[in-house]
């Protein structure tokens, strides 16, 4: 009996390059990558969140980041084929479409497509199993999948109605603790001194000013977060309350991603992704204890790619070559 031929996988052409892309209220990330999937370039640049900065900075912060990485590595833009685009605050499909398009004029690359950050995330978590991904960055959104793809969300509802336990809401809670402690309606906290160095104010008092100078935007807000964790790490017991509130917050969203997928019962692994993570157990005790009373299996871990190589890998996957060697 005759035996079927092989069909072989087309060449490696290592002329192409993938593009992702990872942009939030603060800053971007992006990686060029090969058909091997290999990262041979990388560059950074400002806020990408077009909900924040509007679509046309966010597409030139991107743009930026690109010319970035290509001119470390001496390759040309028009070498890119295929783009992702993981970005904050792109959950309308319209957005998105902009985003494209505003995207296209500036680098006509054949395949772009725009998820959220939080997507390209989950894919470096699960890389497409089941899994959830917790974002606790300038602000904090929950993503996860179940064994048949069906995804859920919760948090991402900005520094108004949301970001607990992200940067922003950290932020907020650290200033109120500040201004309790100054009126003398609370205890007082080393975050005041904090406060002061970091928004450079004479005296805790005068912060209302800077906090609302028009200079001061939300992005700066969140960066005291930083400042919050150190001071809980140096055992301020007014930031370690605040870490750990933060951490319930955050395990209050996986817990509802878990339900809406009807995970309860499963061995599910979340994924920390962010800066706030950097807390680590100060954050994280209280978020997983959280998640463990509604899924006693669930377990903390690692994320196998960072955001932006994960977007690489779903532009190569969305390409027309998208065929694994």
């Amino acid at each position: 009996m005759r035996k079927k031929a092989k069909i072989k996988a087309p060449p490696l052409n290592f002329h192409n390059l993938y593009l992702g892309a990872d942009g939030g209220g603060t800053k971007t990330h992006i990686v060029l990558t090969n058909e091997a999937s290999e990262v041979i370039g990388e560059g950074f640049a400002g806020a990408s969140n077009p909900l924040r900065v509007g679509v046309e900075v966010a597409v030139s912060n991107i743009i930026t980041a690109i010319d970035n990485a290509c001119d470390t590595i001496n390759r040309s833009r028009d070498d890119i084929v295929s783009a992702t685009l993981g970005l904050a605050g792109v959950r309308r499909a319209d957005i998105r479409q902009v985003i494209i398009e505003s995207f296209k004029k500036r680098l006509p690359v054949k395949k772009v497509q725009v998820v959220t950050d939080a997507e390209i995330a989950l894919y470096g978590t699960t890389l497409g199993k089941l899994g959830l991904v917790v974002i606790a960055g300038t602000g904090s959104i929950c993503i996860g999948q179940d064994e048949n793809g069906k995804k859920a969300t919760a948090g991402g509802w900005g520094p108004l109605a949301g970001d607990e336990g992200g940067g922003a809401g950290i932020a907020k809670r650290a200033l109120q603790a500040i201004a309790k402690a100054s009126d003398g309606r609370a205890k007082p906290t080393q975050l005041s001194r904090v406060a002061s160095k970091y928004f450079r104010t004479a005296k805790s008092e005068d912060l209302i000013v800077a906090i609302y100078s028009p200079q001061t935007d939300n992005a700066k807000i969140a960066g005291f977060a930083r400042d919050v964790i150190e001071t809980a790490k140096e055992g301020d017991k007014i930031a370690l309350e605040i870490l750990e509130e933060a951490g319930f917050e955050l395990g209050l969203a996986a817990s509802a991603v878990i339900k809406k997928l009807n995970l309860q019962d499963k061995k599910v692994p979340i994924g920390c992704v962010g800066s706030i993570f950097k807390a680590e157990d100060l954050l994280t005790g209280s978020m997983i204890k959280t998640i463990r009373q509604l899924a006693p299996k669930a377990f903390l871990t690692t994320p196998l790619i960072i955001p932006a190589e994960a977007a690489a890998q779903l532009a190569f996957e969305n390409s027309n070559n998208g065929v694994k060697a």
